[in-house]
């Protein structure tokens, strides 16, 4: 269900999208209106699940996750009981970044931040002793060409 947004409300978001540490002043400033209004509409927004929870980027090469893998799961089970095992195995493992069950011959796919391929390789054999799984290809993103968590916001 999405949720009607009119121009200004967009202009917010695209703000807090860029900056969410950013004041309600400073907010209000950049989309031309005043504190108290901004604030309604930030509050309504986050009251209809537009807003979700607020958190901090952090730079993986900084931390010394340098290897980003994206791993393509193909599975032959496709019971419950299985489902339920491999998610709550990927939600355990803070390696996933994200998680998406795909249309088409792959089942799963997985990014996965870690230190070098060792690592990976470690969460390899962690994720397949855990959970059965049919094939399993990696792929190393040799470069980062766009990666953002911004939402488009027009009309």
């Amino acid at each position: 269900m999405s949720v009607r947004l009119d121009e200004m409300d967009r202009k917010i978001l695209g703000e807090l999208q860029e900056d969410a540490s950013q004041s309600l002043d400073e907010i209000a400033g950049k989309v031309g209106s005043s504190k108290t209004p901004v604030w309604n509409r930030i509050r309504k927004m986050k009251e209809a699940g537009v807003i979700g929870r607020q958190t901090v980027l952090l730079d993986p090469e900084a931390l010394g996750l340098e290897a980003c893998f994206f791993v393509l799961i193909r599975t032959s089970e496709h019971e419950a009981e299985w489902q339920k095992k491999f998610l709550a195995t990927l939600r355990a493992r803070p390696e996933v970044m994200e998680a998406h069950r795909l249309a088409g011959d792959i089942d799963y796919i997985l990014k996965v931040r870690v230190k070098n391929a060792r690592a990976y390789d470690t969460f390899y054999q962690a994720l397949i002793s855990e959970v059965k799984i049919y094939n399993v290809t990696a792929l190393l993103s040799m470069e980062e060409i766009k990666s953002t968590t911004s939402m488009p916001l027009q009309p």
